[in-house]
């Protein structure tokens, strides 16, 4: 059975480009787009990995993975967060909040690619 990725990105071009790289490898992809409902999606779609923007309508992303981290079930899983800042204070937030990978806009197909490998695991 494929892998489930949940994309939390509002901008569709990123949403597009990600899910076509990640289908094409195999992965089943579910998009959302709202910062105050993510948690909620993240919940009810139990996917194996996240890929979680940090600006998004309604929460941002660190708050959203702030929230992930604390409940039992969700603390573990595997969150790749982006953001077009790229400065250290951003990289050292997503850190304390708990991200497992962080990469900055414009990204490269091949390494959002390699970095949903490594997270997801064998």
């Amino acid at each position: 059975m494929a892998k489930q990725v949940l994309v939390i990105e509002d901008e569709p071009n990123i949403v597009e480009a990600i899910r076509f790289i990640l289908h094409r490898d195999g992965w089943r992809v579910d998009t959302h787009a709202d910062g105050a409902t993510a948690v909620e999606a993240v919940r009810a779609q139990r996917p194996d990995l996240v890929i979680l923007d940090v600006m998004l309508p309604g929460r941002s992303g660190f708050e959203v993975l702030r929230e992930l981290r604390a409940e039992d079930g969700l603390a573990a899983l595997p969150v790749l967060m982006l953001t077009a800042r790229g400065q250290a204070k951003d990289r050292e937030c997503a850190e304390r909040a708990g991200a497992s990978r962080y990469m900055t806009k414009p990204f490269s197909n091949a390494d959002v690619l390699a970095a949903v490998r490594e997270m997801a695991g064998p």
